[in-house]
């Protein structure tokens, strides 16, 4: 038996870090976990290139939160299986969703593995499911304990668990709004720099606070494309990014334009009329752009 999970990344509308409360939407790059029981513990690998310490976390949570290496009854049921102390799940991930780039891969990566060995756990052992709140918070909690995030992206974690966008309250790991996202066309430039958001200046992040309050409240009143853009430029500006990528997406006819998380991904809400002049537009930096569409569905089964 096994389990296999598509979770999509997502685009930053407002980010977090500056004053806690964060805003983002799901967009169409995914990760894909593949779940199934094995006899040689936790093992954990990935077409990304990245180390499976996260993926490995999430795995952990989930046998603790089911408290599998505790439950005596358990542990006879899959002796069977030669989970030994409890540990025996392996988990395969593949993805087109670019790490480090401010686009959600480690909370969608956490999300696919956490939905995946619950599920292969629960359904073999007739416990349970997690709830979705219960699925997200694992996948933070595994992902701060990871180093990967700064808030623990609760905004990122709602958006790639529900699809659509979602605006949070991170502190309290609370949704204060959720619906459907247009489905708008999205372009993605990724510039030749990587930058991890478990590294990021925090402190320059929070001079800005006052002015991403406003893009916050643009946000509130389901402003979207205005606090996408007005947040992408404020934040590009402290973490020296370069805003005329975004600018030049804006001047060429995009509805909206700005740096996502923190970075180095530039995201463009764009139409038919103004998807090739943006191409073009960011043609002239040295980077790569994907094309990709709104998610409103989320992590799913497949």
């Amino acid at each position: 038996m096994s389990k296999t999970v598509l979770s999509p990344g997502s685009a930053t509308i407002i980010n977090a870090i500056s004053t806690g409360f964060g805003s983002a939407f799901g967009i169409g790059l995914s990760i894909e976990a593949e779940a199934k029981f094995s006899n040689c513990g936790i093992n954990c690998s990935s077409d990304l290139g990245v180390s499976p310490n996260l993926m490995n976390l999430c795995v952990k949570k989930v046998l603790d939160y089911y408290n599998i290496t505790n439950d005596k009854i358990i542990e006879e049921i899959i002796s069977d299986l030669d989970f030994g102390n409890g540990e025996g799940i392996e988990i395969k991930t593949k993805s087109n969703l670019p790490l480090g780039s401010g686009l959600s891969s480690s909370s969608a990566l956490s999300n696919a593995v956490v939905m995946a060995s619950a599920s292969l756990i629960a359904d073999e052992f007739c416990l349970k499911p997690l709830s979705d709140f219960e699925l997200v918070n694992l996948g933070i909690d595994a992902s701060l304990e990871a180093g990967v995030t700064i808030t623990g992206a609760f905004d990122d974690a709602s958006a790639s668990l529900f699809g659509g966008v979602t605006i949070t309250d991170n502190t309290k790991r609370k949704i204060l709004h959720q619906e459907k996202m247009p489905n708008y066309d999205v372009l993605v430039f990724m510039p030749d720099k990587e930058s991890l958001s478990g590294s990021s200046d925090v402190s320059r992040m929070k001079l800005i606070a006052p002015f991403v309050e406003m893009a916050f409240d643009k946000a509130m009143d389901k402003e979207y494309l205005e606090a996408l853009t007005l947040n992408g430029l404020l934040y590009a500006s402290v973490l020296n990014f370069d805003n005329n990528i975004a600018l030049d997406a804006l001047e060429s006819g995009a509805l909206a334009s700005g740096l996502s998380g923190t970075g180095s991904s530039f995201v463009a809400i764009v139409d038919d009329s103004s998807i090739d002049n943006v191409k073009e537009a960011w043609n002239s930096y040295d980077g790569k752009i994907i094309e990709t569409i709104v998610d409103n569905e989320g992590t799913r089964f497949i």
